[in-house]
């Protein structure tokens, strides 16, 4: 926890004075046994009710101003605590949007998200905690063992036996308690994973009768973080009956032996009294050091999980000299380039050496797994490569500032995600001052304003989240407009016309053609007719470029890209 907390460096004044609020209490709470012991012993005793009166009068005011003092220092504590937890869960995604793709695989998109709520909401409570108790249990505890020791010091021996048992039970129900508390974080993980995948695929479950499996897959996650829970919920249910039992008998024994002590003569009953609440006050000290001790355990795992991603430096940074292409608008090139995965017995892409030029539609195609999705990650630097150059307007991509890079391209993935809003907030997302003419040419030269317009609201039609309530090719029309309305310099189309109709695709690409005649077009394709036109094909095989050339030219000189065709084409088309 000791590195969030320069996070609360901003709240130093407003601890202080929680601080100095909780210490007002504790003395108001240590001072009032003793007054009560001279309204019993001067006051009853003697028969003074002006005195019982005055001091009873001095009692209530110490105890409105504990009580001011307690409201103040937990509206402070709690507004201290709700804003550490915004700032970090703020710190924690900032720090997540600039992980590159290989740290989301790290940690996992759902440990990810646990981390950001459960996990930042473990150690907001305990700083909640730590704000009210610091002060006041080792002062109350402290203080009661002086005032009772004051009172009579013969008695004070119960204390010296009392409190090692107490400090006995809190070590062992620590040292129980730490490994399950560790352990039900990552089971949690488990289950948000679970929950996740059933959610989001419910789809294909449903398809495929699967529904009953996935069950038995949450069950086993869900009874599997219940079973700590209750381990947990067991070890600390413990507690307050034991700290209850330990307390109810040291009062048994200072009733006992005080009574000894007044018939004595040593002692007077207001003393004991007051012993008896002194007593109290230090076994509530050590009870609210052994919720410490319960809770802290747990916040301390989920503290360790946040920095791991706070303390997680993405592989992809700025130059610190970086530069801004000036010339050469759109111009791409690729050097020698070889790329391989993390942990990745061999090279996924091998010596890639090409141009795209500004005005002409450079399309990739090849085999399942030949490396095409992952030569266009590397020009947005979704990926850095591992050796050779990448240029874009003649700059390594690695001197060129990410956002500005990526201003510089319309990206179109292979997978249409939209966002939960309407369909002109979704076009928009491509650029935010987007003016309504700008969205509904970009829809038009998509092909989607067809259906847009069917809509009830048209462009202010509610799209639902992940766009479950569009089909598939309505999906990748709406993700092509909004990089259109864009206006790059250079657009990636990454396998994003495989769901529309043959028809639709046609219109789309001579649309295409006059509206990024400017610009730098690569296309990532599986139908033949898609890039039949291009101005220049790049054919990967396992890694490699086995072929580069227009459409002709490979049909003649590339083997793999003539077996790709006459799976695609009869013999009258190839003709």
């Amino acid at each position: 926890m000791a590195k969030l907390s320069r996070f609360l460096k901003i709240y130093t004044g407003a601890i202080i004075l929680v601080f100095i609020l909780v210490f007002l209490q504790s003395l108001s709470q240590l001072y009032l046994p003793t007054l009560m012991a001279k309204i019993v012993d001067i006051g009853i005793v003697q028969g003074d009710t002006n005195y019982i009166l005055r001091i009873g009068f001095f009692m209530l005011i110490i105890a409105a101003g504990g009580v001011i003092s307690t409201i103040a220092a937990s509206f402070l504590s709690a507004k201290i605590g709700s804003g550490f937890g915004k700032n970090v869960r703020e710190q924690v995604f900032s720090r997540v949007e600039s992980f590159t793709l290989h740290e989301f695989d790290k940690i996992g998109t759902a440990s990810l998200i646990t981390r950001s709520t459960n996990d930042i909401t473990q150690v907001e409570r305990v700083l909640m905690l730590i704000l009210r108790i610091m002060i006041s249990a080792p002062m109350m505890g402290i203080g009661g063992i002086i005032m009772a020791v004051s009172k009579d010091l013969k008695l004070s021996l119960i204390i010296v036996i009392v409190i090692p048992i107490i400090s006995i039970v809190i070590i062992y129900i620590a040292k129980k308690g730490m490994p399950l508390f560790k352990a039900i974080q990552i089971k949690l993980d488990k289950l948000n994973l679970v929950s996740r995948e059933g959610l989001t695929g419910i789809r294909v479950i449903r398809a495929f009768n699967r529904i009953n499996h996935e069950q038995r897959r949450f069950d086993e996650a869900n009874t599997d973080l219940t079973n700590t829970a209750i381990k947990i919920n067991q070890i600390m249910a413990a507690v307050m009956p034991i700290m209850m039992l330990i307390m109810n008998f040291a009062t048994i024994a200072i009733i006992w032996f005080g009574g000894i002590r007044i018939d004595d003569g040593s002692m007077q009953v207001g003393d004991m009294m007051a012993f008896i609440q002194y007593i109290m006050l230090i076994m509530f000290s050590l009870i609210m050091v052994s919720m410490m001790f319960v809770m802290v355990p747990r916040a301390s795992a989920s503290a360790v999980r946040i920095n791991e991603v706070l303390d997680t430096i993405p592989e992809i940074n700025d130059s610190q000299q970086p530069k801004n292409p000036t010339t050469q608008r759109g111009f791409i090139e690729f050097k020698k380039v070889t790329f391989s995965y993390h942990g990745a017995e061999k090279p996924a892409l091998s010596n890639i050496s090409f141009s795209a030029r500004p005005g002409e539609m450079t399309a990739i195609i090849g085999g399942t797994g030949s490396g095409k999705s992952t030569l266009i990650s590397l020009i947005p630097r979704f990926y850095d490569i591992s050796s050779g150059k990448i240029l874009i307007e003649g700059v390594n991509v690695h001197e060129i500032p990410q956002k500005s890079l990526r201003a510089k391209i319309g990206l179109v993935p292979q997978k249409s995600v939209l966002f939960t809003g309407t369909i002109s907030e979704n076009i928009r997302f491509g650029k935010d001052d987007a003016s309504d003419n700008e969205v509904l040419h970009a829809a038009k030269t998509a092909q989607a304003i067809e259906f847009i317009s069917k809509m009830p609201d048209g462009f202010a039609s509610v799209i639902a989240q992940g766009g479950n309530n569009l089909s598939g090719g309505q999906k990748q029309r709406l993700a092509i407009a909004r990089a259109l309305v864009r206006k790059p310099d250079i657009y990636i189309f990454d396998d994003s016309f495989s769901a529309l109709d043959f028809k639709t695709d046609a219109k789309l690409r001579q649309m295409l053609k006059e509206e990024t005649k400017n610009s730098t077009v690569l296309i990532v394709a599986q139908r033949i007719s898609t890039i039949m036109d291009a101005d220049q094909i790049i054919v990967l095989d396992q890694g490699e470029i086995v072929g580069i050339g227009k459409h002709k030219d490979l049909l003649n000189t590339c083997e793999v890209y003539r077996e790709i065709v006459s799976s695609q084409l009869s013999e009258e088309e190839l003709a």
